[in-house]
């Protein structure tokens, strides 16, 4: 694949075009909106509708959309032709500065937890100037917010660009109490990493199970997995690299900056991180990179998988969110410099983020909550349920020497010699990395691990954010009455570490005795979605959105509401869908083998009884125990089910189902993957583990 730098963003109406298709005051102007956070006049708006429309249709868009993302985790669009009539019917192409700004979808088909009723249809979606319009296929689309009839915010955008503003405003407060004035603006970045498996579509297509939920309900390990940790950045297949290729030259044209791809450690398993960008665009565009993905997987005779554990037994995908926060004038607030101990800003704001982690830790682990993430946290590959922060030998140090009062603390640059003079002497990083910590400083920034690769990023930003905006805010109070600045940051910075010490940790997440530590320290452990959801309207997180105008009561209660139902939904599918394949395909396969072995066993007999058929038997009583346990299980999770649909309190049934039924999916899987072990491959109704996890060949 030829790199073409031209082709970067050519269907995208970024900057550059803009400054190319408006007339200069006009595109002064639009910029000066967009810097100052203002609303824009009607003729300015105008003026950008028509230049949008003519470089869209330039580059072979025929219909607009307002693309925005609901809150079923996806995005949604509905299509509007440029082409019009006016009264003589000359059809002409149109897009008004009316229609650039403002549309109407329907707000009652989307989930609103309670703040629409079904026959309350009205909802309006708004232009985000701050995140460019693009071109997908012949359609311009325009990045929106989307909110109902009454105000109240109905997506993740809304909230994530609340956040942003959020903590602009507190941060800008700090540096004016520092006296620092020429800072103008903060932003905050992100670049998410994206994990994903591919599965051949022929192959995938025979499992229902991957077809209705995204991962496999039954399947005994295969005997070749992840042990040898050879597909770890191991050489990528033909078939892979191809894909691989598409998907770079697609996002690129999309201004997406896919910079790394590799192997993951489970066969078939593999990511692509992008390159960072400001909060809001790189979570846009990581939803883009998932529709995108998920289009050209197929022209490859791919199916992508995302959801976080497809296959039991081997490693799932996250989705880890570096986070970071620098100023316009180019400062990174999160890089200590070579000498942390005396890098006043750098401290501050790393306070602010181990103040922010501890005080609403809960939070985050609600931002990352769902059912199929509860699979993959604490597993091998992924950080436990517990919220800690890694900060790496030096700065531990550092934090260590402020709380103890020692002034001569000096941190070292240490080399690493190889010990070959053809090699390089390499300049150690001032922090190792901790792949089992959920919330782990990397140098210049934080990676938050814990979010699964199937959902967006948006929602931990917005906390992220908020929760960084109310330390800020805190230490700017304290710092506009001080006489004296120095001493008040060092007794900030001092205070911070003693009061919040119990959130770092920079030992084995996976360890058992962790767990006890962690409750020792007084930190939340909610292990499963359930377990956090009830935490989200605490009187604590309430105030939180509310004093930084993220939330309000109503609308975080309205994503309690929708969390909860979600988990429900789909856990109720797969329980379906369990009853169903056990029902139609798994049960009479193991009863047709009975059949066949029986038959055997008398035909053995009848020419000569003296014949051993022990195997044959043996097989024949196991199977047979297997069977009638499935038949066993299916009822009685069926009945469970039902008895679940009864429960009208979404959160009383949320716990019922992760109590109840979820035990009992255990039960049957691991019975049936038992008999799977047993049965000949030709009689087992659904590929293997082998075929699906090696089928990308």
């Amino acid at each position: 694949m030829k790199i073409v730098p031209e082709e970067f963003g050519k269907l995208v109406f970024n900057e550059n075009a803009m400054r190319k298709a408006l007339a200069k005051d006009v595109f002064e102007k639009l910029e000066q909106t967009i810097k100052n956070g203002e609303s824009l006049d009607s003729s300015l708006a105008n003026s950008v509708a028509e230049a949008m429309k003519d470089w869209a249709i330039a580059n072979g868009a025929t219909h607009y959309s307002h693309w925005f993302q609901p809150l079923t985790g996806i995005t949604a669009e509905k299509h509007e032709s440029f082409l019009t009539t006016v009264s003589s019917g000359s059809p002409i192409l149109e897009l008004s500065g009316k229609e650039l700004i403002k549309g109407e979808p329907d707000a009652s088909s989307f989930p609103s937890g309670g703040l629409r009723s079904t026959f309350e249809a009205r909802g309006y979606t708004a232009w985000d100037p701050t995140s460019f319009a693009f071109i997908k296929g012949n359609t311009l689309c325009i990045p929106t917010a989307f909110c109902s009839y009454g105000g109240h915010a109905l997506d993740k955008k809304t909230p994530l660009l609340r956040s942003i503003d959020a903590l602009n405003k507190e941060a800008l407060r700090l540096f004016k109490a520092l006296k620092m004035n020429d800072v103008k603006h903060i932003v905050t970045n992100v670049g998410p990493e994206q994990e994903y498996f591919l599965v051949d579509k022929g192959v995938f297509e025979k499992r229902l199970d991957l077809i209705l939920t995204g991962r496999t309900l039954f399947g005994a390990p295969s005997p070749r997995g992840q042990e040898l940790d050879d597909h770890y950045f191991g050489v990528i297949k033909p078939r892979v690299a191809s894909f691989m290729e598409e998907v770079d030259r697609e996002l690129w044209k999309l201004g997406i900056s896919a910079k790394t791809e590799h192997n993951e450690v489970a066969p078939s398993q593999h990511e692509l991180a992008t390159i960072y960008t400001t909060c809001n665009l790189a979570c846009d565009q990581n939803q883009l990179v998932m529709e995108m993905m998920t289009k050209i997987a197929d022209k490859h005779h791919f199916v992508i998988l995302f959801h976080e554990k497809p296959f039991e037994g081997v490693n799932g995908s996250g989705k880890h969110n570096n986070w970071s926060i620098s100023t316009d004038t180019g400062i990174n607030l999160l890089s200590p410099g070579d000498t942390p101990f005396k890098n006043q800003i750098f401290l501050l704001f790393l306070a602010a983020v181990i103040k922010a982690v501890d005080d609403y830790q809960d939070l985050l682990r609600i931002s990352v909550a769902s059912a199929s993430n509860d699979h993959r946290l604490g597993k091998n590959e992924a950080p436990p349920a517990i919220i800690s922060i890694f900060l790496g030998d030096d700065l531990t140090g550092v934090l260590k020497a402020i709380a103890n009062d020692d002034t001569d603390y000096e941190s070292h640059k240490e080399m690493i010699l190889l010990g070959s003079e053809v090699l390089p002497s390499l300049v150690k990083d001032n922090t190792d990395r901790n792949r089992t910590s959920p919330f782990a400083y990397t140098g210049n920034k934080f990676e938050f691990r814990m979010p699964g690769s199937n959902k967006g990023v948006s929602d931990a930003n917005t906390i992220l954010n908020t929760a960084v905006a109310e330390s800020l805010r805190t230490f700017a109070e304290l710092l506009e009455k001080s006489d004296d600045i120095d001493k008040t940051i060092h007794s900030i910075v001092k205070y911070t570490i003693k009061e919040h010490q119990k959130i770092l940790f920079s030992g084995n997440g996976y360890n058992d005795a962790w767990v006890e530590e962690a409750a020792k320290r007084g930190l939340c452990n909610f292990p499963t979605t359930p377990d956090a959801l009830v935490h989200m309207t605490d009187e604590k997180n309430i105030k939180l959105f509310e004093e930084h105008h993220v939330l309000t009561s109503e609308e975080l209660k309205a994503r309690q509401e929708i969390d909860y139902e979600n988990y429900v939904k789909t856990l109720e599918i797969e329980v379906k869908t369990m009853i169903h394949i056990a029902n139609r395909d798994i049960m009479p396969a193991i009863n047709k083998y009975i059949g066949k072995l029986a038959k055997n066993i008398e035909t053995v007999s009848a020419i000569d009884s003296s014949i051993s058929s022990s195997y044959q038997k043996k097989t024949l009583k196991k199977l047979s125990e297997n069977l009638a346990k499935i038949d066993e299980f299916t009822s009685e999770l069926e009945a469970k089910y039902f008895e679940a649909n009864k429960i009208s309190d979404i959160e009383k049934q949320a716990f019922f189902i992760k109590d109840t039924l979820l035990p009992l999916m255990a039960s049957l899987r691991k019975v049936i993957d038992e008999s799977e072990t047993m049965m000949p491959k030709n009689y087992w109704p659904m590929p293997t583990y082998e075929e699906l996890l090696f089928s990308e060949q």
